[in-house]
């Protein structure tokens, strides 16, 4: 061990184990956060997708809903999010 390197800190290198184990908690994570969405919202989309239709063409994509269940009190908010096409 040279003098040089007592003075240098060298981070400890995370190792694979380490390093699979963190992506894995992130994938566990997502995936928990996807168990809370109701199983009819997909259809409450695609009703929402149909009414707006009648008025202005739109298509599955120019409409997002979301779903958020965390709230303190027992409340729960349903986002929805809709591109309009600019008018002519």
């Amino acid at each position: 061990m040279g003098l040089l390197q007592y003075f240098r800190k060298e981070e400890p290198k995370k190792g694979t184990a380490k390093l699979a184990k963190d992506r894995l908690q992130i994938i566990v994570a997502h995936e928990h956060s996807s168990f809370d969405t109701p199983a009819y919202l997909p259809e409450l989309e695609k009703e929402i997708v149909a009414v707006i239709r009648k008025y202005i063409d739109i298509s599955m994509q120019d409409v997002t809903c979301e779903f958020n269940d965390e709230g303190d009190n027992d409340m729960s908010i349903l986002e929805v999010n809709v591109v309009l096409p600019k008018q002519k």
